[in-house]
């Protein structure tokens, strides 16, 4: 599922109501833990991209689909969700760490306490910065996820 959005900072709440629909179609309650820290995500996310590059960008969210034996508040044990900001901006995210009365600048630090693993990698002549919530990725797949930067985890 993927949604195109606009270099405008008003577009970061049209991500977190796309989000929000996207759990619902899935059967997902939206006061689950699951369901609020993907919309913390990809707000923080989507406001990075929109507010850093100054350039659109693409969400990308991939989770399991409900199913028979798939819990509903929840990705099963052995899924991923994963959420992706794809934008034109080739400079690569950088965590900061905000003064205690700072207004911004915890967005990344965010992402990292709230997924097991996120990172980066140059896409076309952009990038794309993706995170995800589950059971760590083996061998290949991990490579696959994240070609050319670095993989964070917790």
């Amino acid at each position: 599922m993927q949604l195109a959005v606009q270099a405008d900072p008003a577009e970061v709440g049209r991500a977190r109501r796309w989000v929000r629909s996207r759990l619902q179609g899935q059967g997902v309650e939206l006061d689950a833990p699951l369901a609020e820290t993907l919309v913390l995500v990809v707000s923080e996310l989507v406001t990075n991209a929109v507010v850093h590059t100054g350039c659109p960008a693409v969400l990308r969210l991939s989770m399991p689909m409900c199913c028979p034996g798939v819990d509903p508040e929840g990705p099963s044990a052995d899924v991923s969700v994963r959420v992706e900001v794809a934008d034109a901006s080739r400079t690569a995210p950088a965590p900061r760490h905000a003064a205690g009365d700072a207004t911004n600048g915890r967005g990344l630090e965010l992402v990292e306490m709230l997924c097991d693993r996120w990172g980066w990698y140059p896409d076309g002549s952009g990038k794309r910065v993706w995170c995800e919530i589950g059971p760590a990725p083996t061998g290949d797949r991990q490579a696959e996820q994240a070609p050319a930067a670095g993989v964070y985890a917790r």
